[in-house]
């Protein structure tokens, strides 16, 4: 057996817990026993990868942490088993458990990575999926197994999802963050797009993206026409924040029977969270925010958990 290095940590010991999202890769050198050994991340997400990539990625972040004739566990969430990924995970339906069966084992050209990749989620009426938000909520049932409610997961895609007895039950996205990201960046309102922000045209906008959601497309050019026609420069940073008052407004009119008198927690990056809880908390709803990695990284300490009780019963047959 190897000697403990400096860290405090035995080599052999050490496995990846692995985030792989779009646009970037978020790994965690652990232990068994849950300690944090290293906190690594790369630009190198799935957008950027070729399937052939995948491995290398890994392999440049998690390298001096890996040991000659060890095979380390790696759990991965997220985009790598998409079907544009490393290897595709396919979708497990709901109603079920966020995570616990069907990962799918990936074979390595390094024999030192022992890789397996967690499922997403699917529904089929309505239709719709999600990759990398199950293990999140794995790790917010991991803390709260008795939670029955609503879990708002901001993002690029937002996830509204219906949680009861430990199982995701239902759940709907809003393409809203992909929105907002393509009108600021690419419509004609990216003329009127400044940095900033400044949270009374926030309110503002989303006050009347609520109040007025049928009106949304005459709302957002009312961006542009302001910043030419108004006597006054617009506040810094204002017209994006209406811009994302009024989506986020929209949003939350047409989810209103889903999230208005529930239970409800909000998960994600620590900006947009706050500003999806600032949102509900204005319109009259109390919510929870909690840290999205932080739950990310308890979902893959439970994936992991729960493979080596299987490998364990496996090898026991």
């Amino acid at each position: 057996m190897s000697a403990p290095n400096r860290m405090g940590y035995e080599p052999a010991d050490v496995w990846l817990a692995v985030d792989w999202g779009t646009s970037n890769l978020r790994l965690w050198v652990m232990t068994s026993d849950k300690a944090i050994v290293a906190s690594l991340g790369s630009d190198q997400g799935m957008g950027r990868l070729a399937p052939q990539e995948f491995e290398p990625a890994l392999l440049a972040l998690a390298e001096p942490y890996l040991q000659a004739g060890r095979c380390h566990p790696v759990v991965i969430c997220g985009m790598a088993g998409a079907r544009q990924g490393w290897v595709e995970a396919p979708y497990q339906q709901v109603p079920c458990a966020p995570v616990g069966q069907g990962l799918q084992e990936v074979v390595c050209q390094d024999p030192r990575l022992c890789v397996s990749i967690l499922p997403g989620l699917s529904q089929e009426a309505p239709y719709d999926v999600m990759r990398g938000e199950e293990t999140q909520i794995a790790g917010f049932l991991s803390c709260e197994p008795d939670f029955g409610g609503l879990v708002c997961m901001p993002g690029s895609h937002t996830k509204w999802v219906t949680l009861k007895r430990g199982l995701v039950q239902h759940f709907t996205t809003a393409l809203t963050g992909e929105l907002f990201s393509l009108l600021a960046s690419q419509s004609i309102l990216r003329h009127s797009m400044s940095d900033g922000w400044h949270e009374p045209s926030f309110l503002a906008g989303l006050e009347e993206g609520f109040d007025q959601p049928e009106k949304l497309t005459t709302s957002l050019f009312a961006i542009r026409a302001q910043s030419l026609l108004a006597a006054s420069e617009p506040a810094q940073g204002g017209q994006s924040a209406r811009l994302s008052g009024l989506l986020i407004g929209q949003e939350l009119a047409a989810l209103s029977k889903v999230w208005q008198q529930h239970n409800l927690v909000v998960i994600g990056s620590q900006d947009l969270a706050a500003t999806y809880a600032r949102a509900l908390e204005h319109l009259g709803q109390p919510v929870r925010q909690l840290q999205g990695d932080v739950m990310a990284l308890a979902g893959l300490c439970q994936a992991y958990e729960r493979l080596q009780e299987q490998r364990t019963a496996g090898a026991q047959r």
